[in-house]
């Protein structure tokens, strides 16, 4: 999966795009309307969108009012203004997004929002948005940590631990790096962070993106450290065939131009 920042380790890509979703159709999907501004206009259409709300600051549960918040959020709602649609946010387990991206799970939704990473295997069994970040994955450890800077400082160690998701792009990593027998799987990275903070794990493999997110919620208490692990872009899921991903792609595109989703993304990953 899954997910930059002041920061030289931080690009929004400057071609914006998102594939799109439905049911693959036996008949060639029938085009939406020109809207008067240029965009198509998909009528008032409700578009169905997964979410965690467990990863910020992607897509997560406000305490203070119990709603939904996040990029994800504020940018769907930009897009279907100018689509004219309505988005209605789905709260769906990471395992229902991963079962639908290997092929194995029926979609119950027409766009999957969650901080996921392209990969050529998924892309077997979904569409993909173009890449909308560019990101890497690093080290998200205490902000007093001063025992390691690098996988392989950590592994020196001796006896350590590792948190990750399964399904995720960031577990394999962890895996590849440091064994399966020094992972403890979470469901959410939400369980992650906060294991992280009280010390029961001693890092965790993270998109720096969504590692930023984290840092600013939790000021004083995480921090990335070392070199980049590696380099990944992130991408709407659709089911194949879907008739949305021509409009979805014009509007992203759109919002890019006018500076929409810099301020979008600003809002939400630029931290002090």
């Amino acid at each position: 999966m899954k997910k930059l920042f002041t920061l030289a380790s931080l690009l929004v890509l400057a071609s914006l795009v998102l594939a799109a979703c439905g049911t693959p159709a036996t008949e060639a999907p029938v085009a939406p309307a020109p809207s008067t501004g240029g965009m198509p206009d998909l009528g008032g259409r409700e578009i169905r969108i997964a979410v965690e709300n467990a990863y910020n600051p992607f897509n997560f549960i406000d305490e203070a009012t119990g709603t939904g918040v996040g990029y994800d959020y504020d940018l769907f709602a930009e897009a279907c203004k100018r689509l004219n649609c309505k988005p209605t946010f789905v709260q769906t387990s990471w395992d229902t997004i991963v079962a639908v991206m290997g092929g194995t799970g029926q979609a119950e939704f027409d766009i999957a929002a969650d901080g996921i990473t392209i990969t050529a295997e998924r892309a077997e069994k979904v569409d993909f948005s173009t890449p909308y970040i560019k990101l890497a994955q690093q080290l998200l450890v205490q902000a007093n940590e001063t025992r390691f800077t690098s996988p392989d400082e950590l592994k020196a160690l001796g006896e350590f631990k590792v948190g990750a998701q399964p399904g995720t792009t960031n577990y394999d990593l962890a895996v590849e790096l440091f064994g399966e027998e020094n992972i403890v799987a979470f469901d959410q990275y939400g369980l992650i962070v906060q294991a992280l903070i009280n010390g029961d794990i001693d890092a965790t493999v993270m998109d720096n993106v969504a590692g930023e997110g984290y840092i600013g919620a939790n000021p004083d208490k995480l921090k990335l450290v070392g070199d980049e692990l590696t380099s990944e872009e992130l991408g709407f899921v659709f089911p194949k065939g879907s008739d949305l991903l021509e409009p979805i792609n014009l509007v992203l595109a759109e919002m890019k131009a006018d500076g929409t989703l810099d301020t979008i993304y600003a809002k939400w990953f630029l931290t002090e």
